[in-house]
């Protein structure tokens, strides 16, 4: 069962997605559900939107912990639907980050600075993460919070002192404090 899931992924990887899809078939034959999850991404690389979020609907139906697949899911509908899906893999598994990464970018788009920061904020307090503390310092700075922004790059750092891009926003955030000392 494991082998045909795996040696499908290997047919996604070299972009023999006939191959792939006729493993995931097989995998499901012998009853691997996990292998719902291949043929989503097989169909999402064709373009085939509804029918990778019907396969990840049978994932979840058949799964025992669906948090995970809730939040795949989310990865093949429309931005409310997501929402949906992740709130639900949110109320299954409350220390998956990435839903509230996923909410935080929306409420960005949406204009919804503070609520946005405050979704990040609630995943740091259980996992400070080295990409959750970055895309809350590009949020501060976004919002012209320099002082909030050096302190989550330092936060940052701790985790990862080489982190390209977080050095990058550090240094930019460093700049524009000195710029304000002068001016003051």
């Amino acid at each position: 069962m494991l082998a045909l899931n795996n040696l499908g992924s290997v047919y996604v990887d070299m972009d023999e997605l006939n191959k792939a899809e006729e493993c995931y078939v097989n995998a499901l034959d012998i009853r691997h559900t996990r292998a719902h999850q291949g043929l989503a991404r097989v169909y999402h690389l064709r373009h085939q939107r509804k029918a990778a979020y019907g396969e990840m609907t049978k994932l979840i139906e058949k799964a025992r912990n669906n948090a995970s697949a809730y939040e795949k899911r989310s990865e093949y509908c429309d931005r409310d639907m997501a929402r949906c899906d992740l709130s639900m893999a949110t109320q299954l598994d409350p220390l998956r980050t990435y839903p509230y990464r996923y909410r935080a970018a929306v409420l960005m788009d949406d204009h919804k600075e503070a609520e946005a920061i405050a979704e990040l904020s609630k995943a740091i307090s259980f996992k400070p993460d080295l990409q959750l503390l970055h895309l809350r310092a590009a949020f501060h700075d976004s919002m012209g919070d320099t002082t909030s922004t050096l302190r989550d790059c330092e936060a940052a750092l701790c985790l990862d002192p080489n982190h390209t891009d977080t050095l990058d926003l550090y240094s930019k955030a460093c700049e524009k404090c000195n710029q304000q000392k002068k001016i003051s």
